[in-house]
């Protein structure tokens, strides 16, 4: 029987259900809320709100304020973040519980946790590196941490997951070089460490909550109180574990309102079981939507096409909504595409925000080709998410290049070309057109002024170039200002003046980035993301000096060292906080790959399908080792390449579905015959390029 005060509402892609639960929400307050005439302060029943993830937190944080027009609080996060701030917030019922060290949690980085599970593991990797030289070893520690972290967001316990890998990977046991109960025994281990230190990582993290908070009879009094209505917006994208939260609640007599896209699942893979949560609906009052309000493609043509591309006997002719793009070679494919948008945007069909391009895997050639060109033409370009490593940005490798300079020990790690850069990118200046030290000159003096030295390298003075004359004065004195700079720099760290590297970086940003100009935003996100990863690797350092981890208690020279090679390996990318850009670079055209796109929840007039030739379109799948075998689902028998297949399948139907009903007006199927790479491309989508209508010059 279902639950009055439960409501899932499901439906397609855009067709309400958000704005279904944002009126639930409303009807909600106006019976629940303060009386209009009622003047003494009263406690006002608590609104939890879930979101997918954090963009489209904002979204739904914005939708619902403006909908109670700020007159009722609520509290606004997604499933992990949840988790996360619950942990902390409870961290002393937790530290009762399992007996654990009074000391405060402190949260690791994906790639401080990575780092340090090397180094725990260190004996085990090099036996296993010992008997099988192939073995990736970064992969391998990558594989194992998501192994843990999949079992917890699926509400298994650790000890299981010998047997539901034995079951699952039987035949394919090669895949973990590794006996499947000694893979649990590491993360055991793994986890008992971190624990013992207060280092907690997203897996641990959702241990902690589901093993014993949750259950935990003063947590749910007091969750309970806290929290008299849950609205849980795109349910398909939670995690299993998410489902015992609610359970909590449903017991507890709060109202509930769900809401599900069946056609959905942009995280099955990556944690989320939308089958599992899709039971919740049982025990709930239906609300099922099936119109989009507004037009798009899937409504009429969707599941017509998803027919035409899984089954080749299906014929079907396509609107002239769905045209073709065909190219022999990609680079000529990103031309003409470019070259469309800008005609179209220029002759007033469109605006760039009306505009996106979206591939099974948006390469940085393509990203660079497409922003170039339409940057040129004064068209805004957003690339959504674009992580790009940190280590790419020129200002992040001459701060790192500085560094090493500075600090003793580190010569091995520079070279002249680093050099160069360094005194390009450190003397910019506001207002000059070019460098106080142009690419020429530094270069010059790279190679007559740089004495490597693997623990003293060095700057000479300007005059040690014998024909220091062609410098000229501005380049002399520059690099003569930035030799006392690092001279400076260096008396004060022997005599212990600088704290820790962190200061360091922060005196060289003030001093020749931001003293001396203004940056551009995505400059500015990447040091703002360079400084939080510096300040938190050094905060992970102190915590771990009285551990008896390898390299704890290092030299700091030695620490620094280890941080320029994480940097420098690419773990660790620019990744703001969600932002919405204002003004005219609002307006402008969207990149991004299927997984963001669909993840971002976007909609657009004219679609463009880049690589639509691609086998990506199928066998691209954006998930972890062994995710099908933590799906509750799972039938316990082994997972076979005819279960890939069939998984593939049911993904690239979600795909097309989702897509063409964020399509309102157009979609061009953008195709070269021949990959970056020169291979052919014979993807699974080649039957609708070749069926749709091509477009005129």
């Amino acid at each position: 029987m279902a639950n009055h005060k439960l409501t899932w509402i499901t439906g397609p892609t855009r067709s309400g259900k958000t704005t279904q639960l944002i009126q639930h929400c409303c009807t909600w307050v106006k019976q629940a809320g303060r009386p209009d005439n009622l003047q003494t302060p009263i406690a006002l029943p608590g609104v939890l709100v879930l979101a997918a993830n954090g963009d489209n937190r904002i979204d739904l944080d914005a939708w619902l304020t403006g909908a109670l027009q700020g007159t009722y609080p609520f509290h606004s996060t997604t499933p992990l973040g949840f988790f996360q701030d619950e942990i902390t917030l409870f961290w002393p019922l937790l530290i009762q519980q399992l007996d654990l060290k009074a000391q405060f949690p402190m949260r690791l980085n994906p790639e401080n946790e990575q780092e340090l599970a090397a180094r725990f593991w260190r004996s085990s990797l090099d036996e296993i590196i010992v008997r099988q030289p192939t073995v990736n070893e970064e992969r391998f520690v990558r594989r194992l941490l998501d192994l843990l972290q999949l079992t917890h967001l699926a509400g298994i316990p650790l000890n299981d997951m010998p047997t539901i890998l034995q079951q699952g990977l039987a035949g394919q046991e090669q895949e973990l070089p590794l006996p499947f109960a000694q893979v649990k025994t590491l993360l055991q281990e793994w986890e008992r460490w971190c624990l013992e230190r207060g280092l907690l990582t997203y897996g641990i993290m959702t241990a902690l909550y589901w093993q014993y908070l949750l259950p935990h009879a003063t947590y749910q009094r007091h969750l309970r109180e806290r929290y008299q209505m849950v609205l849980a917006d795109d349910v398909d994208e939670y995690p299993a574990i998410a489902r015992s939260l609610f359970e909590v609640f449903i017991q507890g007599g709060s109202e509930i309102v769900f809401t599900y896209n069946p056609d959905g699942a942009v995280r099955l893979g990556l944690g989320a079981d939308p089958a599992y949560l899709a039971e919740l609906a049982n025990r709930c009052q239906i609300v099922a939507l099936t119109h989009p309000p507004v037009p798009c493609l899937g409504s009429e043509w969707g599941n017509a096409i998803v027919e035409f591309v899984t089954d080749p006997m299906v014929l079907l002719a396509l609107p002239e909504a769905i045209q073709t793009i065909q190219t022999t070679s990609r680079a000529e494919l990103l031309r003409q595409v470019a070259e469309l948008i800008v005609k179209a945007v220029q002759s007033g069909q469109v605006e760039p925000r009306e505009v996106a391009v979206i591939a099974p895997g948006l390469d940085a050639i393509a990203r660079y080709t497409l922003s170039e060109i339409l940057t040129k033409h004064q068209i805004p370009v957003e690339s959504l998410n674009d992580q790009r490593p940190l280590i790419s940005f020129p200002i992040i490798r001459s701060l790192l290049t500085l560094l090493a300079l500075i600090y003793p020990g580190l010569g091995r790690l520079i070279n002249r070309d680093a050099v160069a850069e360094m005194l390009v990118v450190l003397t910019q200046k506001q207002g000059t057109p070019t460098p106080l030290i142009d690419p020429v000159r530094a270069g010059l003096l790279a190679d007559s002024c740089f004495a490597p030295h693997p623990d003293r390298p060095r700057l000479l003075p300007a005059t040690t170039f014998p024909r220091w004359d062609r410098l000229g004065y501005r380049a002399s004195e520059t690099y003569q200002a930035l030799l006392q700079w690092i001279e400076t720099q260096k008396n004060q760290l022997e005599q212990r003046l600088i704290p820790n590297a962190v200061t360091l970086l922060d005196r060289a940003i003030q001093h020749f980035l931001i003293a001396e100009q203004t940056l551009p935003f995505d400059q500015l996100s990447a040091l703002r993301q360079f400084i939080e990863t510096a300040q938190h690797y050094w905060d992970i350092s102190n915590r771990l000096k009285q551990s008896q981890l390898p390299n704890s208690d290092a030299p700091a020279f030695m620490t620094v060292g280890q941080f320029i090679q994480l940097l420098r390996n690419g773990t660790v990318t620019s990744n703001p906080y969600p932002v919405r850009p204002i003004g005219p670079s609002s307006n402008a055209v969207t990149l991004a790959n299927v997984f963001q796109y669909r993840s971002n929840r976007r909609a657009h007039r004219w679609q463009f399908w880049l690589d639509a030739g691609s086998p990506r379109w199928l066998s691209g799948v954006d998930a972890l080792f062994a995710a099908p075998l933590f799906l509750h689902e799972w039938s316990g028998r082994a997972w076979t390449v005819a279960d890939a297949l069939t998984a593939n399948e049911q993904r690239l139907r979600r795909i097309l579905l989702d897509l063409l009903s964020r399509a309102e007006e157009r979609v061009y199927l953008c195709h070269s015959d021949l990959a970056t790479s020169g291979q052919e491309q014979t993807g699974v989508l080649l039957s609708l390029v070749n069926a749709a209508i091509t477009v005129s010059g």
